[in-house]
């Protein structure tokens, strides 16, 4: 167990975040959690206003950190490799400055040598910058974040709700390893203020590899006691299937066409020291989405 830090999370209010903060404080820590409007934070720890895009505002908010917890992208907008970019390099001055011990990213998982989508190219990018100014960095990539308010959980919820069969893209047989929300608060919390995790990049994951096609066929029975017809159509773009998300859920159709553009690449773990550092067992896909479901407002009970 880590001595009490002071730990700044950035992106408190968001799907990681919101979940985070709680854990940090049961774990002894002095939380800041970093909002954009911290007149209307209504979660634990103490609201800190500032904004990764503004450096000015991270100065009063990093001073007297230990630890801070990166939780920030723009995948909803057209230009979001630069304003990224931008960000990781203005928060990484400023912590150095700071005098700040550990940054904590979320990344994303895909091998370095493959052609990376422009979204987790950007990932890649961010770490690397974060780690500029001299700060240690532990990365944590993920593929799939599996829980109630997360964008990919959104859309495979709503596929299976709104749609009694699905006329879908080649790349749902890209394989993937989908992660539950409740493990990657665990191994966030685990490495905060862990030495042993300084500088270091973990993959994470559930115990299963599969396909995106099975992923929306166990949670169309996980939810509805049924699988869903699927027809595969070889020719639907990215372009296209963006356009086709928007239609049939409501993630608007740049956060889609990012989010389609990384389907491609296989996303699985293959370097499993995460569990040397934050040990315990994984929880498993249909339990993942057994969890999102109760804790989502529009499947609870």
């Amino acid at each position: 167990m880590t001595d009490a830090l002071t730990v700044l999370v950035t992106g408190a209010t968001g799907f990681i975040g919101r979940r985070l903060v709680p854990a940090l404080l049961e774990a002894g820590h002095d939380v800041r959690a970093m909002t954009r409007r911290p007149e209307d934070y209504d979660g634990g720890g103490t609201p800190v206003g500032a904004d990764v895009h503004d450096a000015d505002t991270l100065v009063d908010a990093l001073d007297g950190v230990d630890v801070a917890i990166y939780l920030v992208h723009s995948l909803d907008d057209p230009d979001f490799e630069e304003k990224d970019a931008e960000a990781a390099r203005s928060f990484a001055r400023v912590a150095a400055d700071a005098g700040v011990r550990q940054i904590v990213y979320m990344g994303g998982l895909g091998a370095d040598g493959e052609d990376l989508s422009p979204h987790l190219r950007s990932r890649r990018e961010v770490e690397q910058l974060l780690g500029e100014t001299g700060v240690p960095v532990t990365v944590l990539r993920a593929a799939i974040v599996v829980g109630a308010g997360g964008i990919s959980w959104e859309l495979t919820r709503q596929l299976v709700k709104n749609l009694p069969a699905m006329v879908v893209p080649k790349w749902v047989d890209t394989p993937t390893q989908p992660v539950a929300v409740d493990d990657v608060i665990r191994y966030l919390a685990g490495v905060t203020g862990n030495e042993e995790a300084f500088g270091e990049v973990f993959e994470i994951g559930g115990p299963e590899a599969m396909t995106y096609l099975e992923m929306l066929q166990v949670a169309a029975e996980v939810s509805t006691g049924r699988r869903v017809p699927i027809i595969k159509v070889p020719v639907l773009t990215p372009r296209l299937s963006s356009y086709w998300l928007a239609l049939v859920t409501d993630v608007d159709v740049t956060t889609g066409r990012n989010l389609i553009d990384s389907m491609g690449t296989e996303v699985v773990v293959t370097d499993h020291r995460i569990l040397d550092v934050v040990p315990g067992d994984p929880v498993p896909y249909a339990e993942a989405v057994r969890r999102a479901l109760e804790d989502d407002p529009e499947t609870r009970p």
